[in-house]
């Protein structure tokens, strides 16, 4: 499905340098849906980041949230299939939205984490 976004989801991404991802911990073995909690750090609040990972979120058919942090960072729950996790961790690691510049994103695989229905922003 293409969007009127496409054109600025797009924009510089070939040239963009994906930050650093770091896990803390492992993927748990033999699961088909994937739960993880992720901090993004570096130049990800006032340039639309929450707004173009609800899109990417969508566009996966990955549910969850996404949340500004006091610290300057955003934080996202996020859960589906293993492949949809795995190409959404990718790109938050890119920056979905162009005007980011991500330096560093934390993972955590956690199956504790609220069953959403849907993807959305939190304040």
């Amino acid at each position: 499905m293409s969007s009127i976004f496409d054109s600025f989801f797009n924009k510089d991404k070939e040239n963009r340098k994906p930050g650093k991802v770091e896990y803390k911990n492992k993927p748990p073995e033999n699961e088909n849906s994937l739960k993880i909690k992720a901090q993004v750090y570096g130049q990800v609040q006032g340039v639309g980041f929450r707004f173009t990972t609800t899109e990417l979120a969508k566009r996966l058919n990955v549910n969850g949230i996404v949340r500004n942090e006091n610290d300057g960072s955003v934080y996202i729950e996020a859960l589906g299939d293993s492949e949809s996790i795995n190409e959404f961790i990718e790109e938050l690691a890119k920056g979905p939205s162009p005007s980011a510049q991500v330096d560093r994103v934390e993972i955590e695989y956690d199956s504790s984490i609220t069953d959403y229905n849907g993807f959305g922003e939190r304040h």
